[in-house]
């Protein structure tokens, strides 16, 4: 590596870990008292509340990540730019995109260690900090418990167990709700095939109901096409699982796709997120490009303000259109490979024009 290129490498991680350290403090700062009157009104302290805020700083870590690598690169470029060093480089045969290789090299590192903080740590910490808001700071009557593959939660008497949540569709499927009595004796279990959520109610439908007659000792079997039934669960309630795909790493999404697919469920919404898992870390290539392009244009020689506040736009830009697509997978526009990654290609074809252009 040269010298030229360790240079490069000490000014860019120098600012971008100041960059990253001011995000997550201010959303750390910000997240802990925007929830403080939800803390208060729980049963956890407010060091656990804290710790709440901190479990989410890895997850945000990653989010945060190409937005800083955009920012640094832009300030790199741009300092050099205002310093006559780029100009030196020029006058010197060595083409400026020289630097660009060391902005593409820090750009690959960091999609991959956000590809294994996705894989390793992310999932754990996400899953320690969903139990802790939808269990520890819920204040509600119905309590979710969320596993890889299904869903409990209780709801008064009631047991329910859904094997399958769509939580754009508003759609449950593998249904089964177990009323128990005393002594934990179950006097009524209701299976349906699907279910959807409609006016404050739930309508099932393919239902196989059973209720406990005392007399005989037996239960009473019905065959009901279609059933209303109010249950103090609610789409909030459910609203955890869209969480879920969160807590997994890429491996166990896929796999979680098969077993859905497998019990005939539509699984559109996980392999949306699923491909989204490896689309995401690649944009850190993308802004590493298109913040060289920026930084060595020639009006951030005199404006370096100007220069940051286009890199801004751009990450605005991106997550407005990379938010986008993944809404076109889910409502099944678009195949969900395609969603997640046509934000990334366009910006990639953008960010070399716009290199190649830059002065």
């Amino acid at each position: 590596m040269s010298c030229l290129h360790k240079y490069w490498l000490k000014e860019f991680t120098k600012l971008f870990l100041i960059i990253q350290m001011i995000i997550l403090v201010l959303f750390v700062f910000i997240d802990y008292l925007s929830r403080m009157d939800r803390f208060l009104n729980s049963s956890i302290s407010l060091f656990e509340a804290l710790w709440y805020v901190l479990l989410k700083v890895p997850y945000m870590f990653v989010q945060f990540t190409p937005a800083g690598i955009l920012l640094a690169v832009i300030a790199v470029f741009g300092v050099m730019n205002r310093n006559n060093e780029l100009t030196a480089l020029k006058s010197s045969g060595i083409s400026i995109y020289y630097l660009v290789r060391p902005a593409l090299l820090v750009g690959i590192v960091l999609a991959v260690l956000m590809f294994v903080l996705g894989e390793t740590l992310i999932p754990i910490s996400m899953a320690k900090a969903n139990y802790i808001r939808y269990n520890q700071m819920q204040t509600g009557t119905s309590r979710a418990s969320v596993g890889r593959n299904d869903i409990w939660i209780k709801s008064g008497t009631k047991l329910v167990h859904i094997n399958y949540f769509d939580p754009i569709n508003h759609r449950v499927a593998g249904v089964t709700i177990t009323t128990m009595g005393d002594g934990f004796k179950i006097i009524e279990r209701m299976d349906a095939k699907k279910g959807t959520y409609k006016d404050g109610k739930w309508v099932f439908e393919g239902v196989i109901e059973q209720i406990y007659k005392p007399g005989d000792n037996d239960y009473d079997v019905k065959l009901i096409p279609v059933k209303a039934v109010k249950l103090n669960i609610s789409l909030k309630d459910l609203g955890v699982v869209a969480k879920k795909s969160n807590e997994m790493s890429f491996f166990e999404l896929k796999n979680y796709v098969k077993k859905v697919e497998a019990e005939g469920y539509d699984s559109t919404t996980y392999k949306v997120d699923m491909n989204g898992k490896i689309a995401f870390p690649f944009i850190c290539i993308i802004m590493a490009l298109t913040g060289a392009a920026t930084g060595m244009r020639s009006f951030v020689k005199t404006n370096m303000p100007l220069g940051i506040a286009i890199g801004v736009v751009i990450c605005f830009l991106y997550w407005i259109m990379y938010g986008f697509c993944l809404s076109m997978g889910y409502a099944t526009i678009l195949p969900p490979i395609i969603a997640a990654w046509v934000a990334n290609l366009a910006f990639l074809c953008m960010g070399t024009i716009y290199l190649i252009n830059s002065e």
